[in-house]
């Protein structure tokens, strides 16, 4: 099998509901932009880009080795957003690397290709892990998802899946919010129908699975820590402190 063309998309807005200008804010001496661009950078899996449509977030991103698109600002989520990015790119994958993991492991986006070697027909991947605190599962804010025995999503959800009915209850796996896709669903994607669970839960991967498609999920042992609230970006400083130690 030929060697896949890989680009890196970082969606990034300043919009966010809960903290605002996330993106700038400042981690470390630098903008959490940029530790994200770092680590996208550090997979060494083909080019890096962020698409944005603020200025502000394009000018800092313009000082690393990162390029910019510039889009639209009415874009609903990540994935819309890098699918006008990529309308005009010559690639086979693009890797979604969320704008407000400036924690993510490289390894974690090279794992998130793989799927793609030996599936020439597999529109999208993700990754997981098992839970690791048993309050995560009943915790809204953490995603988690069920597999089938071919390692495709069966659902994700915000409520504990899959329920821990007995005392014989399956390894729930929390999900990262890591995503591949290939260049040609990517740009179909905005052109399906939302659908009630994806609204229900606000979880745009849904979407894919309400409309038959497989999404490949690899297992493993990431680490990868969101970036919400200011308080999860004094979190995160922590754990930077500790591993430049």
């Amino acid at each position: 099998m030929p060697a896949l063309n890989i680009a890196i998309g970082i969606p990034a807005r300043m919009g966010s509901t809960r903290f605002p200008g996330k993106p700038l804010a400042e981690l470390a001496g630098k903008p959490m932009i940029l530790h994200v661009v770092e680590r996208a950078l550090a997979a060494d899996l083909g080019q890096v880009f962020v698409a944005t449509d603020d200025e502000r977030i394009a000018k800092v991103v313009r000082s690393s080795r990162a390029a910019v698109c510039m889009t639209h600002a009415d874009h609903d989520s990540g994935s819309e957003r890098l699918a006008e990015a990529a309308c005009d790119m010559d690639c086979d994958i693009i890797v979604n690397v969320q704008g407000d993991e400036p924690l993510i492991d490289p390894a974690a986006i090279r794992a998130v290709i793989e799927p793609f070697h030996n599936d020439h027909a597999l529109p999208m991947a993700t990754l997981a892990h098992p839970v690791r605190n048993p309050d995560d599962l009943i915790d809204p804010n953490v995603v988690k998802v069920v597999t089938n025995a071919k390692g495709r999503a069966m659902y994700f959800s915000r409520a504990a899946i899959p329920f821990p009915r007995s005392e014989h209850a399956a390894t729930a796996l929390q999900h990262v919010g890591l995503y591949a896709y290939r260049r040609k669903f990517l740009l179909n994607y905005p052109a399906l129908e939302p659908c009630k669970a994806e609204q229900s839960e606000h979880l745009e991967q849904l979407r894919v699975l309400h409309h038959g498609y497989d999404i490949a999920v690899t297992v493993g042992d990431f680490h990868c820590i969101g970036i919400d609230t200011p308080a999860d970006l004094v979190r995160a400083e922590k754990l930077l402190d500790i591993k430049t130690l």
